[in-house]
C-alpha cells in the first residue's frame, strides 16, 4: 500500500458527489462510488492507498454509515476495492483494466474511443524521413558506450541555436537534453527542492506537474488564475513576496489548460521579484510554438535573468510528436553540470537514436511549425464552433496558440459529465484534474488536437448527456489513460 488518505481528506477530493441534474437520481451510495472511481480514473486518488474506515468518511460527508456501506460494496463488486477485516479497505485496479506507462488507468477495449484526455497531436509526416536520416548518422557513435548525460552536441547545438533565435544568446553548455518535459522537471525538483520545500503553482496547471511536486512531498500553493484574462499581476507578485517559496512552476506561454500568454511587462516584474525573495523559477515553455493568429510571443521569461534564477523546460512532445521522447532543460552551465550528475542516478542518458531524430526534425522546424499551426487554427475554430452551436451555456476563451480549451460549464458537473461520456465513447479530462482539492468542477479541458471531424463529433455525443447524467442508471466505468 501506497499510504492512507483521511475522511475529511477525501471528502475534499469528492466535492459535490451527489444530487446531479437529471430525470432519475442515482441512490446516494451509487453516486458516492461511482464519484470514488472517476477520482481513481484520473490518478487524483492512487491505487494501493487505503480509504478511510466507513465511519470516518461517513463523519466527514455528514451522511450516514450505511451509505458509505454501500458505496464501499458496490466498490468491491466492481474490482475497485478490497478489504480485508482488521485491516481496512484500499484500492485496487480492475481486471479488466491495466496501468498505462503514464501512471493512469485504461481499459483494455478503449480503441475505438474519442479521447479528449490527451492534449497532443498525431505524428508529422517529416518524422519518417527524419528517422531514416538518424539510421544514417547512427554509425559514427556505435563505437561508443553510448551514454550521454546532457545530451549529444548536434542536438544541445540546435535547441541553443532555437533560444539565440528567440532572442535569448544560449549556448550548448546550458542545453541538457532530458527524456522529455516531464523529465526535465523531475531532475529539477530533485536537485532544487527539498522535501517539504514551497511551491508556487498557477491554479489550475498541468496535472502532471502537481503530481511530480507531490512526489518531491512539497507544500504547494496556487495562485489563480482568471477565466479571460490569466494572471492578475498583482496578486501573483504578492503571492512570491507573501509565501517566499522555494520553487516557482509557471507556464507562460499558452498555459496548460487555459491557453493564456503572459505578457513580457509581467516576466519582468516576477523574475524581478522571484530573485528579491530567493525564489527559482521553472518555466515549462512546452508550448511557445504553437502560437496562431499571428500572435507575437514575447520575449522568454529567461531573458530578464541575471542572477541564474530561471530554469526553462521545453521539448518535441506538442510541436512534434509525444512519441518522441525528447525533452530539455536550459539554465546555467554550472546548474546544467549539477542536473547530469542528479541524472546518472536516474536513468543516464537519453537514447542516441532518438536524439538524432531530434536533431532533423528541427532542421526542418520552419517547415513543420508552420504546418502545425494551420492544422490547430483549423482544429481550434471547428471546436469552438461546435461549442457555440451544440452547448451555447458554456463560456469559452479563445485562445491564441497552444492546444486545449478551457470551457467554463454551466453547473459544477466536470466529474460527472466524464464519467457520463465514457460510456458514449468520449473521454474527458475533467476540471479537478487540474487543481488541488477538488476544486474546479465548473471547467473542463478540451483539446483541440484530434481531427475537425472528430472533435465536431465528440461535442454533439456530450451535449446529448450534459442534461440528463443520471438516465442511464449504473454504469460501466472506463478510465483515462492519458492526460497530457
Amino acid at each position: 500500500m501506497t499510504g492512507q488518505v483521511r475522511g475529511v481528506q477525501l471528502a475534499r477530493l469528492l466535492g459535490q458527489w451527489h444530487a446531479l441534474p437529471g430525470r432519475r437520481r442515482s441512490p446516494d451510495y451509487a453516486a458516492l462510488a461511482g464519484s470514488v472511481r472517476g477520482l481513481l480514473a484520473d490518478g487524483r486518488l492512487p491505487l494501493g492507498v487505503r480509504l478511510p474506515a466507513e465511519r470516518e468518511l461517513a463523519e466527514a460527508l455528514r451522511i450516514s454509515r450505511t451509505t458509505v456501506t454501500a458505496a464501499y460494496r458496490q466498490l468491491r463488486e466492481t474490482g475497485h476495492l478490497a478489504s480485508r477485516r482488521g485491516a481496512g479497505s484500499w484500492t485496487m485496479l480492475p481486471g479488466n483494466h491495466r496501468v498505462a506507462s503514464t501512471g493512469l488507468w485504461t481499459p483494455l477495449d478503449d480503441r475505438e474511443m474519442l479521447d479528449l484526455g490527451v492534449a497532443a497531436l498525431a505524428a508529422p509526416p517529416q518524422l519518417l524521413s527524419a528517422a531514416r536520416a538518424a539510421t544514417e548518422d547512427l554509425p559514427r557513435y556505435l563505437s561508443g558506450a553510448g551514454y550521454h548525460p546532457t545530451g549529444i552536441i548536434e542536438l544541445r547545438e540546435a535547441v541553443a541555436e532555437a533560444y539565440t533565435a528567440r532572442g535569448l544568446p544560449t549556448s550548448a553548455d546550458q542545453i541538457m537534453v532530458t527524456s522529455g518535459t516531464q523529465h526535465a522537471l523531475d531532475l529539477v525538483l530533485r536537485l532544487a527542492l527539498t522535501p517539504g520545500g514551497t511551491v508556487l503553482v498557477e491554479s489550475p496547471t498541468y496535472p502532471n506537474a502537481l503530481a511530480a511536486l507531490a512526489g518531491r512531498r512539497a507544500r504547494i500553493t496556487t495562485h489563480g488564475l482568471a477565466a479571460d484574462a490569466g494572471w492578475e499581476p498583482d496578486l501573483l507578485l504578492g503571492s512570491l513576496r507573501q509565501t517566499r517559496p522555494m520553487l516557482a512552476y509557471l507556464i507562460p506561454e499558452f498555459q496548460n489548460p487555459t491557453g493564456h500568454l503572459m505578457p513580457a511587462s509581467l516576466r519582468e516584474r516576477v523574475v524581478a521579484a522571484a530573485h528579491a525573495v530567493g525564489t527559482d523559477l521553472i518555466i515549462d515553455e512546452s508550448f511557445v510554438d504553437l502560437s496562431m493568429d499571428g500572435t507575437e510571443v514575447p520575449p522568454p521569461v529567461a531573458t530578464y535573468d541575471r542572477h541564474s534564477r530561471v530554469v526553462s523546460i521545453g521539448g518535441m512532445s506538442k510541436p512534434y510528436w509525444g512519441g518522441l521522447r525528447i525533452g530539455w532543460v536550459r539554465a546555467s552551465a554550472p546548474q546544467v553540470q549539477r542536473l547530469a550528475a542528479v541524472r546518472v542516478g536516474v536513468d543516464m542518458a537519453s537514447p542516441v537514436l532518438d536524439q538524432l531524430v531530434a536533431v532533423h526534425l528541427l532542421a526542418d522546424a520552419e517547415a513543420i511549425v508552420a504546418d502545425r499551426r494551420v492544422q490547430l487554427a483549423v482544429q481550434r475554430d471547428a471546436l469552438l464552433g461546435a461549442l457555440a452551436h451544440r452547448l451555447p451555456e458554456w463560456r469559452v476563451t479563445v485562445p491564441r496558440g497552444g492546444v486545449t480549451l478551457w470551457a467554463e460549464l454551466d453547473g459544477p458537473v466536470s466529474s460527472a459529465l466524464a464519467r457520463a461520456a465514457e460510456e458514449v465513447g468520449v473521454r474527458l479530462a475533467p476540471g479537478p484534474r487540474f487543481g488541488l482539492d477538488g476544486t474546479l468542477e465548473r471547467f473542463l479541458r478540451l483539446p483541440f488536437t484530434l481531427p475537425a471531424a472528430d472533435l465536431v463529433e465528440a461535442v454533439g455525443r456530450i451535449a446529448a448527456i450534459r442534461y440528463d447524467l443520471d438516465r442511464a442508471g449504473r454504469q460501466r466505468w472506463r478510465e483515462p489513460s492519458v492526460i497530457a
